[in-house]
């Protein structure tokens, strides 16, 4: 320890480097209960983007580009219009791309059918199990009709997720086995 005289004439002592306390971690809010308490709606999820059920696999792999989002609601064709299916880039990898002339099939003949879905008013920590229990990247928000209002994707949670994390987590420096050499080695 150093001791520092401060204007009063008192000594203080001033730790050493690496005797320093350890950092006060958080921004004042207990990351956990909030997470819980947080809903969909505060994370303000995209608008649902929403394909008819007979429309080609073309067309919804055109909009999905356009629109850039990696999943579509497919809805019915009868009013109201109500969530029948999603539509995901997995859905196009695993299910369309090996069917012969797929760009004309009906998006309903390769959709993951009756998707679970949630409510805009749900929790954020209740649509992360969701998620990670049904290994979803997309899950379809609907009104009590049933029919779609949005889409809350991974990336929503995950950027909530940080705004939540203290700051002195998210500026940690990066791992010293990952940095890069300064000067090069045998020089």
């Amino acid at each position: 320890m150093v001791t520092e005289e401060t204007r009063a004439g008192e000594r203080e002592e001033e730790p050493l480097e690496g005797d320093e306390p350890e950092p006060t971690v958080g921004r004042g809010t207990d990351v956990g209960r909030q997470f819980l308490e947080t809903r969909i709606r505060d994370l303000k999820p995209r608008t649902a983007v929403t394909v008819p059920e007979d429309a080609t696999v073309a067309k919804v792999v055109e909009i999905m580009r356009r629109r850039k989002v990696g999943a579509v609601m497919v809805v019915s064709k009868r009013r109201p219009k109500r969530l029948v299916g999603l539509f995901s880039e997995r859905d196009l990898l695993n299910r369309t791309l090996s069917v012969r002339g797929y760009g004309r099939l009906a998006v309903s003949r390769v959709m993951t059918r009756d998707p679970q879905a949630l409510r805009p008013r749900d929790s954020c920590a209740y649509a992360l199990n969701k998620m990670s229990v049904g290994r979803f990247r997309h899950i379809p928000l609907v009104d009590e009709n049933h029919v779609p209002v949005g889409m809350l994707s991974i990336r929503d949670v995950i950027d909530f997720l940080v705004e939540l994390i203290p700051e002195e987590i998210n500026n940690l420096p990066p791992e010293p086995q990952y940095q890069f050499v300064k000067t090069p080695e045998g020089g």
